[in-house]
């Protein structure tokens, strides 16, 4: 029965990422750590040898396989081809609560990068960034609320405010003027999918995805905390527009960037720099930004010219 219960849990969740569903809780929580699920197919597998449970232990090694295959990287990872235009430097912190605030604010100075993006930025952790970092970055876009919903973009780079995709937290949005080039720039923080809301995280989602459909021609930075990986459906439909993960472009497709306290041992990526196809990734690092329960995420990128 114990071997049963395992190897129906993990077929559901599986299943679901097989049918390109995220299913209804617990599913989509499960989802973010489909690669774990290795350990309790493993323990099903021995115990099934164990026992001499013959189609139990068929059906784990078809289990395996599957999330074996899909443990693989999502989405396209070419490179541009067109003449370099600028380099960029982008960096994504989830600040939980302004809390991680005061640690971010040296790693901002020590990494340089060019545009920072910044959730749950409430309004301690803006008036800290203001007076710490206002004279170098002096262009900010902001939603400016308390609690998880105050976010904040800031910019070496000239920019004009957007509207911004609409959601329950701050998501605010801008074009820079990168060196004489538009640069789309929009910040993502869905709500994340707690049980009860996973309809809501899946539509703040979609409407991410339609920001990130609506303009294929002007270049597109799409950075934060997305609630969500690339074992998510809502999460790959984003990349099926035609943007690509920063990470997996410098090789580091599945570094956990949440929880930070466990990123070590058990996490799973959840922050993002996604980008469009006018770009090359180069670098990438997670950075922890104590005490906030998010590492923060900083990528090397070059703008290239479309062909």
């Amino acid at each position: 029965m114990f071997v049963s219960l395992l190897l129906i849990g993990v077929s559901v969740v599986v299943g679901c990422r097989v049918a390109g569903t995220d299913g209804v809780t617990p599913v989509p929580q499960l989802l973010a750590f489909l690669p774990w699920l290795l350990v309790p197919t493993g323990v099903a597998l021995l115990c099934s040898l164990l026992i001499r449970w013959w189609f139990g232990l068929v059906w784990g090694v078809a289990a395996l396989g599957l999330i074996a295959w899909y443990i693989e990287p999502y989405g396209r990872s070419s490179e541009p081809t067109g003449a370099p235009l600028a380099e960029m430097r982008v960096l994504t912190s989830n600040v939980e609560f302004g809390r991680g605030t005061t640690a971010l604010v040296p790693e901002i100075r020590r990494w340089k990068p060019d545009v920072v993006f910044v959730e749950e930025c409430e309004s301690g952790c803006r008036t800290t960034l203001e007076r710490e970092l206002g004279a170098d970055y002096p262009h900010r876009a902001a939603v400016r609320e308390d609690g998880s919903k105050g976010s904040v973009i800031l910019s070496h780079y000239p920019l004009r405010d957007t509207a911004g995709v609409p959601g329950t937290m701050g998501m605010p949005g801008a074009v820079a003027d990168v060196r004489g080039h538009d640069v789309r720039l929009q910040l993502a923080h869905p709500m994340p999918p707690l049980p009860g809301q996973v309809d809501l995280w899946r539509r703040e989602l979609g409407r991410l995805q339609d920001f990130a459909a609506a303009d294929r021609d002007t270049p597109t930075v799409l950075a934060g905390d997305f609630n969500a990986s690339q074992d998510h459906a809502a999460f790959r439909r984003i990349l099926d527009t035609g943007l690509y993960d920063a990470a997996r472009l410098a090789g580091h497709d599945r570094t956990p960037s949440w929880p930070a306290r466990t990123a070590g041992v058990i996490g799973t990526q959840i922050d993002h720099v996604l980008v469009s196809e006018d770009f090359s990734a180069s670098d990438a690092r997670f950075l922890r930004v104590t005490p906030s329960d998010h590492r923060a995420l900083v990528v090397d990128l070059t703008l290239h010219q479309r062909k």
